[in-house]
């Protein structure tokens, strides 16, 4: 991965360091020779909008909002639940349905597998690094069989400090995404697109259950329900669901639109304890106006866990796949899009020292609005 970047003001001055390590084949993708890599890699950098980008490394300014709209899917979601941050994770096995219970013991199974207790609850911060590779298909009328693939490169960096704090950037061939959370309002935002704040209370990132967060991860699926077994990446698994209440549907909910259901999928190694698959699915409905059909947006989304590896005595996936689909239909007009990431983590680390709540402030605009509802409720 590359982290420095050589001073473009002042030839004797210090390189500057990347708020993203892009991977070298990112940087080997910006020109044929060192002088034009640096030159694109400067405009890239100092660059406030995609589109202000060199038109080789851009497409057309709609096939680019296409992919940020794919880009964000797969690089920022949030999962639908709160997740707790306290560090007890005391499971009581008995208590429940057969399903609850099962679920219950394969979370403790799984804790286990992933470090211990002990060693989980030694954790109060982390850092990760890592580079993607997607390969996307533009949106199409479903039955077009000349769907256009593209593989674009990139890298991200991942900071967190509890399941409600946290921070994303996530550079993908000059497009930008950003995404976070301060403990009171979770907020998404593109190279090309505002910020725009979640609805509800702050939740966390999905990419902390690729592996990243076995602690997190736990906490999650110990309210689940063991619904049978299923044979993933030849790996005998046990199927874990959880699915969103209506209250929670509600809330997430928008003016415009209605959620109709979130479902999470967990699939655990019979043989290993550990996180094998992670998958969910989202329907959302668009509000129509009077007398006109309902459209739909279905998002569904697997993530394949592989190469875990011990890191301080806690075991981490350091790979993976994750696919994204998304499918709209209604008023006769059904589109489809597809995207692929193939992920791996080259740097984590735990416990940082000075990572403060700075790190974790919203945009300006954000915490403005965040300002005025206070107010308004008070």
């Amino acid at each position: 991965m590359r982290t420095l970047c050589p001073n473009f003001d002042r030839e004797d001055g210090l390189d500057t360091v990347l708020e993203v390590p892009i991977p070298e084949e990112m940087f080997t993708n910006m020109g044929n020779n060192a002088a034009l890599r640096w030159h694109n890699m400067r405009t890239w950098m100092m660059a406030q909008r995609a589109d202000k980008l060199a038109s080789s490394h851009l497409a057309a300014r709609t096939s680019n909002d296409q992919f940020l709209l794919l880009l964000k899917l797969i690089g920022s979601p949030l999962i639908p639940f709160q997740v707790q941050a306290d560090h007890a994770m005391t499971i009581p096995i008995k208590d429940g349905s057969i399903e609850a219970s099962t679920a219950k013991y394969i979370v403790q199974q799984y804790l286990a597998a992933t470090g211990g207790l002990a060693a989980l609850n030694s954790v109060n911060s982390m850092y990760a690094v890592g580079q993607v590779k997607m390969v996307s298909s533009d949106i199409h009328q479903t039955g077009d069989m000349n769907a256009k693939r593209n593989c674009e490169i990139g890298g991200f960096v991942l900071w967190q400090k509890n399941p409600d704090l946290w921070f994303l950037e996530l550079v993908v061939s000059g497009c930008k995404v950003s995404a976070g959370s301060d403990g009171k309002v979770a907020w998404s935002q593109s190279s090309s697109h505002p910020s725009q704040p979640s609805r509800g209370p702050p939740r966390p990132l999905r990419r902390f259950f690729q592996g990243l967060d076995p602690r997190s991860t736990a906490n999650l699926f110990s309210n689940a329900l063991c619904i049978g077994e299923k044979v993933v990446n030849n790996e005998d698994c046990f199927t874990l669901k959880l699915e969103s209440n209506s209250e929670i549907l509600k809330v997430q909910s928008t003016p415009n639109t209605d959620i109709v259901h979130h479902t999470v999928w967990g699939y655990f190694s019979q043989r290993t304890g550990l996180l094998i698959q992670f998958e969910d699915s989202k329907l959302v409905r668009m509000k129509a106006s009077k007398g006109d059909e309902s459209v739909f947006w279905e998002t569904s989304m697997a993530s394949l866990l592989e190469d875990y590896r011990y890191i301080e005595g806690i075991n981490i996936a350091h790979s993976g796949k994750t696919t994204a689909s998304i499918y709209r239909y209604g008023r006769s007009l059904n589109h489809r899009a597809k995207i692929e990431e193939t992920w791996r983590i080259e740097e984590i680390d735990f416990n940082i020292c000075g990572l403060s709540m700075d790190c974790f402030l919203p945009p300006a605009d954000v915490k403005r609005d965040q300002e005025s509802e206070e107010q308004a409720i008070s």
